[in-house]
């Protein structure tokens, strides 16, 4: 079945491997042949040959191994592809260099949106996530020196956080409305030959330009059904955060040009100017330019003129002072509400410790990106709220009047007192945030547990920072 495989992938390629090990025979920099005779290295290397030279090859195969990731298509894991490039890697390479590799389709997923509908990922299988980033590690420093000083996504040395920070600066500049733009299903209706057409601008090897198009035109397999695409990169795929940076690099170098102050991450970009009027005619000019210049449709429903405090960048807004303050976007709040809420209806069965643990990496994850948060009443309110949903869940596990008193009476309430809140006839929800259930389980009952606070945890951010 594997043989198979390898053939459809390497197409007419006849070269086959010796599979004694990953360095020499999986990645080697030399090819053999069906005899098992080395070839002679190209005496000039061009950036196909530099993307699957040994020690690139061996850095992104380590890469692609730490990200894990679910199989493709071909139902191959992360942790089947070492023997299986053993097998086959000489005959994949082979076909690379002649021109006459064929990407396997990517496989459909959906992910719900938290505003609505859903996102649509295409997941490569595992030899194309490989070559994908081998492919990434020598394009990237070839096109990221030309990035603006404004984009801020999926580049070394730059992050999320320092979009935000930039954000409020420009916010307490007196740019006090922002012009939020909304690219309509970007990763679905990439225009491939202007994608391509700003690839070519630095890359001339006309193998990797073949390769990269072929990676967009794969189709996506949905019910053993593979379409043909003719738009779109498909996320999922190493290359496609490097490849939306070099296509709306035109966007970032048009902005600079006009003297705007702006925030990019990825097809998330905010304008900030100094009244509505001026927010008005950037958003009507910009538009034109993504749709004419990039093909590139602007979601008139989402984005707006507005001021910055009643829109979310990055899952942060701010306050409305002459200085701002970040603070948590409430669609965040929610977005943490929800995920709350599914754990624990998955978590009725289980003892509160193994509750507690399985909700920990949720909260820390979550804290450690809205560190930056300078309102803190919601961190407080959201520990409120967990640990009321959590005095809930114990109340709907004891179920019965005989169990809730005796637990009740277990942690220090008197025998009236929990008889009378075992018989109140009150719902779950009613109990948990009740006297009794607070007095029984205080702040410093969970704090014991092990339970992480948000807020208690934000402290001890601003404390080392």
């Amino acid at each position: 079945m594997r043989d198979r495989e390898a053939e459809a992938y390497a197409s007419k390629a006849s070269a086959e491997g010796d599979g004694r090990n990953l360095s020499r025979a999986v990645i080697g920099a030399e090819t053999r042949t069906a005899t098992g005779g080395e070839t002679k290295p190209e005496a000039a290397q061009g950036l196909l040959e530099a993307a699957l030279e040994r020690s690139n090859m061996m850095r992104a195969y380590q890469r692609v191994v730490e990200n894990k990731g679910a199989p493709g298509v071909d139902g191959l894991t992360v942790l089947e592809l070492k023997p299986w490039l053993q097998a086959h890697w000489a005959k994949i390479k082979q076909a690379l260099l002649a021109g006459e590799y064929m990407p396997r389709a990517v496989r459909k997923v959906e992910i719900p949106k938290p505003q609505g509908g859903v996102r649509i990922l295409g997941i490569p299988c595992a030899l194309d996530r490989l070559i994908q980033q081998a492919l990434h590690q020598i394009l990237q420093p070839l096109f990221d020196p030309g990035f603006s000083e404004s984009s801020y996504g999926f580049r070394s040395g730059r992050n999320a956080h320092q979009a935000v920070k930039a954000a409020r600066e420009y916010v307490a500049e007196g740019r006090r409305w922002t012009v939020d733009l909304d690219l309509e299903k970007f990763f679905d209706h990439v225009n491939h030959d202007v994608l391509l057409a700003r690839v070519g601008r630095k890359v001339k090897d006309p193998g990797v330009l073949k390769l990269i198009r072929r990676y967009l035109e794969a189709g996506m397999m949905e019910g053993g059904v593979a379409s043909a695409r003719s738009e779109g990169t498909p996320q999922g795929g190493p290359l496609s955060p490097l490849l939306s940076n070099i296509l709306l690099n035109d966007l970032d170098r048009e902005l600079e040009r006009r003297g705007h102050r702006f925030c990019r991450y990825a097809d998330d970009c905010n304008i900030y100017v100094k009244s509505y009027r001026t927010g008005q005619r950037v958003m009507q000019s910009i538009t034109a330019f993504l749709e004419q210049r990039l093909k590139l449709k602007v979601n008139a429903a989402k984005s707006a003129v507005a001021r910055p405090w009643e829109r979310k960048f990055l899952g942060y807004s701010m306050t409305w002072h002459r200085k701002p303050k970040l603070k948590i976007a409430s669609q965040s709040r929610q977005r943490l509400t929800e995920k709350i809420r599914l754990a624990l209806q998955r978590g009725r069965g289980q003892s509160m410790q193994q509750v507690i643990e399985g909700l920990n990496p949720v909260l820390r994850g979550w804290m450690a990106y809205f560190r930056l948060t300078e309102v803190k009443n919601m961190l407080e309110d959201l520990d409120g709220w967990l640990r009321h949903k959590l005095r809930t869940l114990l109340w709907r596990q004891w179920k019965r009047v005989y169990t809730r008193a005796r637990n009740l009476m277990k942690v220090g309430i008197d025998r009236v007192r929990a008889w009378t809140s075992a018989t109140n006839g009150r719902g779950p929800w009613w109990n948990g945030g009740a006297s009794h259930m607070n007095h029984a389980f205080p702040k410093t009952w969970f704090d014991r547990m092990g339970l992480v606070s948000l807020l208690d945890t934000h402290r001890r951010f601003q404390s080392v920072s």
